[in-house]
Formats: structure tokens, C-alpha cells, sequence
């Protein structure tokens, strides 16, 4: 399926240039989220069904980041996935990340600074230069929420692994349209609500397994048991050996809304993806007089810029003082050609 031809499968309303802050669902991901809470409202089923949807989401996740689905686990927020990652530091460990990153991949890390645990944030420029051989672990996110900038990944990786540090990467803001060989991180989480276009409170976490026996899983529960269904009632531990053992039991109904929304993108192919929604940013870098980028997000500070697109109905946001709009599948050049008009 082209992606023009996908454009059917959501009943997004002209001028929604917001998805770095929350993502449309399509269709088929709505009505299934509907027909669970019919079901829920009238007491029809057991909750069996709803989580089934759970494990399809991990499949289709792993399948995006080209990871196997036994690397993944389910969560529902990017800092509650990162928590048994920062948890397992030692003490006087040397964390470095960008100076403007989401505070849900810093706070975690920062939280330890009782035990001698440090975090060194630096301009993303100068992230690279920053590693070094005190560092325990370098973090950031694949795409920056504030400014859209797409970090250098593979440079990255390179200078951790020149000095044995741990690789651990937000892609809330890349999944589901940015394509990366994502497991050459040791950790990737990423909060389902933006690009993957679930509801919110679905997370996913790619532990991998040179890294994971290090972490302890601090929100063990029945859903995280060899057989959750042989672990309602108490001891001995009976934990899964794969990276299920950090899951927290799920929102059922985020999940059963994110499996329809995560297996279309796979179908569509994150490469197609990313070809349409950077053609679209690119469309709309143009119009402005800016140079073409990488990127599905463009920050802008066009004078009266958030007044101007609030005005003509264009929904975007404002991050760091400047306008934010940011174009995912659904997305179109009648959309991009509103905003530019409503900018000029």
C-alpha cells in the first residue's frame, strides 16, 4: 500500500501538525479500542482477548526496530522503563546526554546522584567529544523533542564502544518513521503515544541481552513470571529469562489500541515512512527559505509564528520558545501548503 493510499485509513482533520506531541490512530486501532470498551461497559468478555493485543504490539515493535521480540519489554512510560537501567549503575558511575533532552531520560539517571551517580549534559554537538573513558553511560534521543534534530547515532555508538560505556536511546520521538539499526544500542525505550500512534500509557523498552542480567526488575509482578498465568499466588520467584521479566502488568485497552496502529506501520514499511514525512518537513523547510534536513520535525521562529497557524486552524506547539510542527503518515501537502500560506 502507497502511503497517498493510506491517507484513508485515518480521519485526521486538515491542519494536525502536532504528532511530536501525541499521535492520530488510525481507524482499524480506534474501533478496536471502542469495541474493547463496549465489551469492558457490558461485561461480554474476560480480559484474555485484551491482552493478546499486548503481545502483538511487542512483536510489531520488534519488528520496526529489527530486534528479536524476546529483547522487548512492555511498560507504560519511557522513565519507568529506564528506572531498573538507572537503578543498576555503580556508584560514582559518569552519565553524559544532550543539554536539551526530555527530562524523562534525565530525571531517572539524576535521582542517583545521592550515591556519587553524575550526570555531564552537554550542547548535542558536543555530545561525541564527551565521551570518554570516565563514562559510564551515554544517552539521548534519537530525535531531539525540542528542535527536531536527528542525532548522530552511529557516531555515538562508535565513541561508547571505544570506551566501554553503556548505549541507552529515547525513541519516542523516531520510532515508527525513522530507520535505524537500533540494536546497536544496548537500550532503547520509547513511549507509544507520538510516531507509533497508540494510546497513551503503552511504552517499549529493547533490553538487550549483553546488558540486561545487569538490571534488576524493580516492578516485578505476575505479568513478568515464566507463566503469568502460574503466577497469581505467591512464591517461590519464578521470573521469564528474556526481557519479559521487567514488563509491568499492562493498560490493557493502551495496548489493544497500539497493536492495529504498530502493525500498520509495519506494513507500510518505516523506510516509506520516513521518505513521506521528511519529503513533507522538507516541503514545508522550503517554503520558509531553509535548507532541506533529516528530519520530521521543523522548529521555527517565524515572527507571530503560533498565532498566525493558530488563526488558520493549523495545530502545532511550541517547544523552547519557537513553533513546532512536525508531519507523520497522515500527514499531507495540502496540509503543509496551509501552513506556509497561514506563515506568509
Amino acid at each position: 500500500m502507497e502511503i497517498t493510499e493510506a491517507h484513508r485509513l485515518w480521519d485526521a482533520a486538515p491542519g494536525w501538525l502536532n504528532t511530536a506531541s501525541y499521535g492520530l490512530p488510525p481507524r482499524v486501532a480506534w474501533i478496536a479500542l471502542q469495541e474493547a470498551l463496549d465489551d469492558w461497559r457490558h461485561g461480554r468478555t474476560s480480559w484474555e482477548g485484551w491482552d493478546t493485543s499486548t503481545a502483538r504490539s511487542r512483536a510489531a515493535f520488534a519488528e520496526l526496530l529489527g530486534v528479536p521480540t524476546a529483547d522487548v519489554a512492555v511498560g507504560s512510560t519511557t522513565s519507568g522503563l529506564l528506572a531498573p537501567v538507572a537503578a543498576a549503575l555503580p556508584d560514582i558511575a559518569r552519565v553524559v546526554l544532550p543539554d536539551i533532552e526530555f527530562t524523562s531520560n534525565v530525571f531517572p539517571w539524576m535521582v542517583h546522584a545521592d550515591r556519587g551517580v553524575e550526570v555531564v549534559a552537554v550542547p548535542p554537538g558536543q555530545l561525541v567529544d564527551a565521551v570518554d573513558r570516565r563514562t559510564t553511560v551515554v544517552t539521548f534521543s534519537a530525535v531531539q523533542s525540542a528542535t527536531g534534530e536527528v542525532a548522530d547515532f552511529d557516531a555515538l555508538v562508535e565513541a561508547a564502544r571505544a570506551v566501554g560505556a553503556m548505549v541507552v536511546v529515547d525513541a519516542s520521538q523516531a520510532a515508527g518513521w525513522l530507520p535505524l539499526a537500533w540494536s546497536r544500542a544496548d537500550v532503547v525505550v520509547a513511549s507509544a503515544y507520538k510516531w507509533l500512534m497508540a494510546p497513551r500509557g503503552a511504552a517499549f523498552g529493547y533490553l538487550s541481552p549483553a546488558v540486561r542480567e545487569r538490571f534488576r526488575p524493580l516492578q516485578a509482578g505476575w505479568y513478568a513470571g515464566t507463566d503469568p498465568h502460574a503466577s497469581y499466588y505467591g512464591p517461590p520467584l519464578r521470573l521469564a529469562e528474556d526481557a519479559r521479566k521487567f514488563d509491568i502488568s499492562p493498560a490493557w485497552f493502551c495496548f489493544v489500541g497500539a497493536a492495529p496502529a504498530l502493525e500498520l506501520l509495519v506494513e507500510l514499511g518505516v523506510e516509506r515512512v520516513n521518505a513521506h514525512n521528511v519529503a513533507l518537513a522538507n516541503r514545508f523547510r522550503a517554503g520558509l527559505g531553509l535548507p532541506p534536513g533529516d528530519s520530521a520535525i521543523v522548529s521555527t521562529d517565524v515572527p507571530d509564528a503560533e498565532s498566525k497557524l493558530a488563526a488558520a486552524g493549523i495545530r502545532a506547539a511550541v517547544r523552547g520558545g519557537r513553533v513546532r510542527v512536525s508531519f507523520h503518515v497522515y500527514s499531507t501537502e495540502a496540509d503543509v501548503d496551509a501552513a506556509l500560506d497561514a506563515l506568509a
